[in-house]
């Protein structure tokens, strides 16, 4: 894939910053949620953690298309949208990526609000559509 995201909006993809995660419900209704993000710049690749007993999984399980919104955290009006479609969702093997997100937003090694129910899961998001503001 040919580099979609322009240096401009990079820093972004790098910040703390949430993104918005739009899927599609089942009666075709968005559902979107906040949820935290790590960018693989080198494969252009947006990774997020959820749980699959969670509806955006469903609704990815179903569709899996989506949309992030991610805006700047020091300037709102500024942000990147990505569009495109999961690639995988796999295994969180041992939480390591989302004990990977805890370093990045909440300077801990390890994640400890890990759920009761349902298993960990990093879902890889291959955007084919890039949208810059700001």
């Amino acid at each position: 894939m040919s580099d979609l995201v322009p240096r401009s909006h990079a820093d972004i993809l790098e910040s703390k910053g949430f993104a918005s995660v739009a899927t599609v419900t089942k009666s075709r209704r968005p559902h979107v949620s906040p949820t935290w993000y790590l960018w693989d710049g080198d494969r252009q690749h947006l990774l997020i953690s959820l749980t699959d007993v969670r509806q955006k999984y469903r609704n990815l399980r179903r569709n899996p298309e989506i949309a992030v919104c991610i805006p700047d955290p020091v300037d709102p009006y500024r942000y990147i949208e990505l569009r495109g479609r999961v690639e995988s969702i796999q295994a969180d093997v041992d939480h390591r990526f989302i004990d990977l997100l805890a370093r990045k937003y909440l300077n801990q090694q390890k994640f400890s609000d890990i759920p009761a129910d349902g298993n960990r899961l990093v879902v890889r998001i291959a955007p084919e559509y890039v949208r810059c503001f700001g």
